[in-house]
Formats: structure tokens, sequence, C-alpha cells
């Protein structure tokens, strides 16, 4: 397992890097197809391929994950794979390759009927949206009617029962350029504009429902002696209840730069809708059962913030488990990495929850 995740973790991939991506998706192909016996599909996507295994019968569980990863090209001359003191570090380790070998591996240990009742997707654009990918993970999910995703776990181990619907909304102010020393007044700031949108949307979030509303990057201007011509604002957001989406989805519209020679545009939505606990009310009792008859750590789950492909699954209406990936953490940082000694266990209770369905 750990010979596989050190190809994977130093084969870089990138969001949105298409030749680094194919890279990545042909060397996942060669470890499914060395571990499972036959080769999977390379499904080409606008920002990069997809890898979809499938076992031959009728299909009875998707198992979903994604090879993209947050980190840009050159990561892994800085942060190559390492095992030190029993944890496994780089980049991209823990969100998600490691859960992407748990997976193969668990496959590998069943029995060929068993294998061929379930699906095995892994996606190029999770970290991003998930825009080229949604339909097909859909579709797989509605075709075999039960959704596992081997993304990293909760605290602790824990599985993920719940999750936020998530978001990203850019605003886009366009002012006026003009010199900030000579003559300032002939120019429209789009960044003082931007600053006191800012603080409008940073109190749009409601901790008594769990929606929260962040803005988490800016960029604006051309040069410091400059009054800036067009600024940039990132927005992420997350809720829990439906009903918030199309609240904030209004806000965002209703928007109104406070200078009237400044235009702004909002860009986004939240895309992801949330995963309810009912989602995994199915299958989680399943892999508790599992994890006890066969011996392994005990499972527990938590509701999380974070969002991801399982979200898509569970507003079909699939019954949809997350978090079964890599135990560890740091997500998206340089200190991400997954313990090591857990690998095996996770593996096992992802082929005793296969099993069983």
């Amino acid at each position: 397992m750990l010979a596989d995740l050190e190809l994977l973790v130093n084969t870089e991939s990138p969001s949105y890097d298409v030749a680094r991506l194919t890279e990545s998706a042909e060397v996942l192909a060669a470890v499914i197809e060395r571990r499972l016996g036959s080769a999977p599909q390379i499904i080409p996507g606008p920002v990069g391929p997809h890898v979809h295994w499938v076992g031959g019968s009728t299909p009875k569980v998707l198992i979903v994950g994604h090879h993209d990863t947050v980190f840009p090209a050159g990561s892994c001359a800085a942060r190559p794979f390492r095992v030190v003191d029993g944890r496994a570090t780089g980049p991209g380790v823990f969100d998600m390759k490691a859960g992407i070998v748990q997976a193969v591996h668990a496959l590998a240990a069943l029995p060929a009927e068993q294998q061929a009742a379930v699906e095995l997707l892994i996606t190029a654009d999770e970290e991003v949206g998930s825009i080229s990918s949604r339909d097909l993970i859909e579709e797989r999910a509605l075709a075999c009617g039960n959704v596992l995703v081997c993304e990293p776990s909760a605290d602790g181990g824990a599985l993920k029962i719940a999750r936020k619907g998530t978001g990203t909304f850019e605003l886009v102010v366009r002012g006026r350029a003009a010199h900030a020393g000579l003559e300032p007044e002939k120019g429209v700031n789009s960044l003082v504009v931007a600053a006191e949108l800012i603080a409008e949307v940073a109190t749009w979030g409601d901790l008594a429902t769990g929606t929260t509303v962040t803005p988490t990057m800016a960029s604006s201007g051309t040069a410091d002696n400059v009054v800036p011509a067009e600024t940039r604002v990132s927005v992420d957001v997350r809720v829990v209840h439906p009903q918030e989406k199309a609240r904030l989805e209004a806000s965002f519209a209703g928007l109104r730069p406070s200078l009237p020679e400044a235009t702004l545009e909002v860009r986004g939505a939240i895309n992801r809708p949330p995963m309810p606990e009912s989602a995994s009310a199915v299958l989680y009792p399943v892999a508790v059962a599992a994890a006890a008859a066969a011996g392994l750590p005990p499972v527990h789950g938590l509701a999380v913030g974070g969002g991801s492909d399982g979200n898509f699954t569970a507003a079909r209406g699939v019954p949809t488990l997350d978090g079964l990936g890599a135990v560890g953490g740091g997500a998206h940082a340089d200190h991400e990495h997954v313990l090591v000694d857990t690998m095996v266990d996770r593996a096992l209770l992802l082929a005793a929850l296969i099993a069983r369905l």
C-alpha cells in the first residue's frame, strides 16, 4: 500500500493542470490494473481525465474519490513522499491519495464475485467544484444504488455522516484607474468599494443555522501609486439547511456598489447541496456492524462542514456514506499527513462494508 501511495503522491496532479492530471490518471490506471487484474477506462474531460473501473456484473456499490489536489506543480520537489515516525506526508497524501490506495486494496481483498458488483470512479476536478464530473457521478450513483466516498476521515477517524452544502462566490468590482498622487479624484476606487462589500457580506453568516460566509481571497490594483481599476474578492459559503441557499444567492444578487461609476459583477453559486444525516442513515449502521464483526476499531460518525461529491449523490436520493478514506490530518496544508498504522484497518473496513452490501 505504501509503495502505491508513494507512486501516486509523487505523481503531481494539481487541479486544472490537464497534462499532469493525464499523467496521474495513467499512473492510477496502471495501479488499478496491477491490483485488480483489469484496466479501468480513462475518460477525458475539459479539466482532466477521470478514471472509471467496472467490476463487470450488476453493480451494487459505487466507490467515489478524486485524484486532483490543491497543491501547485513543484510541491513534490519541496515535499516528496516520506514516512517518518509512522506518518506518511507529501502533497495530497491525506486528501485523498491514501483513500484511493485503500479503496483499491480493499477491492483486491474481496473475492471475485464481490469485486464484480463494484464500480470505482476517481475524478479529476473535485477540488474545483466537479463541474465536468458531476453528471457522471450522479449517473453511476443511481445505477449502483449505494455510494461509499473515500474522502479523508473526520477527527479521530470518524466517518462523515452529514456535510454542509458549499459554494464559492466571486465579486468583481470595476472602477477607473488614475494617478494616486496627482489626480486620485479622477479615479473610481474599486478597492474601497470592495472593502465596503466585504464588510457587508461578512455579516451574512448565521451560527444558529450553521451557515458560514467567509471572504477568503482578494486581489486588487496594478501598482501602489495607481487608483485600482479592478478588485476581485472570493467568498466561501457553507450551509446546512437548503433554504439558506436561496437566501444567500438572493443576497449576493442584490449587492450594489456604493460609488455610482463603479460596477459589480457577481459570479458563482452554492453548487454542492447539503448532505443531510438522513443520507447516511442506511449505510452507517452497516459500517458499524461490519467493523464490529471483523474485529476492527469501533466506527463513529460526525457531521462536518466540508463538501464532497457525496453531496451530489445524497441529493439524488442515493444512500451515501463519506469519510471512509485515510486517517490523519492537515488537509490542504503543508503538514498534511496520514497515520500509516491505520491504513490496513481502513481498507479492511471498506472491504467488510462492501461485502455486506
